[in-house]
């Protein structure tokens, strides 16, 4: 499942602001292009990204660079209140002005060292709240340059990361929660699933039956295991289209399609377009 944004707008940027979840309104495992940043104010729940599961609580924030699967599942008794920003990489485009700094670093870092949910102490947690609830006071007043007004927050609120966040390290092992078969079967599939997996082959090694696995595996991730593979597929054949100059009937294969029709009904029933028209639109825009 990808996340659907309107691609149209002269702002690509949503904002969320201090929002009780519930299971019920939660997206099962999904990816979507834009950058996120997630908040917690309140509340627990296990938030499962790049096949790690982790504790998330009051005070926690969470990196989701551009195409990475993840997924939240919320305490039924204390469900967690967040703000959630998304936006489109491109808002964030900026000069160096001979500084190494980028305010891409703080997604492409954690993406890199694969850590994703951050702690931020006591005065940190402040810092940031007062930029979220200035972001929202904007976005609700939409006064003259409010736009403009809460990009600027954004920066701020990047800037603010970028500078504070690195030298302190994440929770990095998964919660105790689920079978211990899981991350086993989650790595397998993260080197595997180009290689046409199927339900028996992974019940099998999780040395369960199909029926468990299944009803387990949709439980924690939201997806069936076929659907879950597939998004995998997907977002592999998009980094190949964007970044490869290789042929669109080696990317299928290479991504695990096992012919180009398959490959070209399944790319455009997930991102509305066919896989030469995705390449052609997003190098426009990159190079606009």
């Amino acid at each position: 499942m990808q996340k659907k944004f309107d691609n149209n707008t002269l702002f690509p940027l949503s904002l969320v602001y201090q929002d009780t979840k519930s299971t019920e309104s939660e997206l099962p495992a999904h990816f979507h292009d834009r950058y996120e940043i997630i908040y917690v104010y309140d509340g627990e729940g296990i938030f499962f990204i790049d096949n790690v599961f982790h504790n998330i609580k009051k005070g926690d924030l969470i990196i989701i660079p551009g195409n990475t699967i993840h997924h939240t599942i919320h305490d039924k008794d204390n469900p967690v209140t967040c703000t959630v920003i998304f936006f489109n990489p491109l808002l964030i485009h900026n000069n160096s002005l001979g500084e190494s700094f980028s305010y891409h670093q703080l997604f492409e870092k954690s993406q890199k060292a694969k850590y994703y949910k951050y702690s931020m102490q006591f005065n940190q947690q402040k810092v940031l709240e007062s930029h979220f609830e200035d972001m929202n006071r904007e976005s609700t007043d939409a006064e003259f340059g409010f736009k403009h007004a809460i990009l600027l927050q954004l920066h701020m609120v990047l800037h603010y990361l970028n500078r504070m966040v690195f030298p302190y390290k994440c929770e990095f092992a998964s919660p105790n929660w689920g079978p211990l078969w899981m991350k086993d079967i989650l790595s397998y599939i993260e080197n595997n699933f180009t290689n046409g997996l199927s339900l028996v082959e992974l019940a099998n090694k999780a040395n369960v039956s199909t029926a468990h696995f299944s009803r387990v595996f949709k439980q924690m991730i939201g997806l069936n295991v076929s659907d879950y593979i597939v998004q995998k597929k997907i977002i592999m054949a998009k980094e190949l289209l964007l970044h490869t100059d290789e042929n669109i009937s080696v990317i299928a294969e290479r991504s695990g399609f096992q012919s180009m029709p398959h490959f070209h009904h399944t790319f455009k029933k997930h991102l509305g377009s066919t896989p030469g028209d995705y390449r052609k639109n997003r190098i426009l825009i990159l190079e606009t």
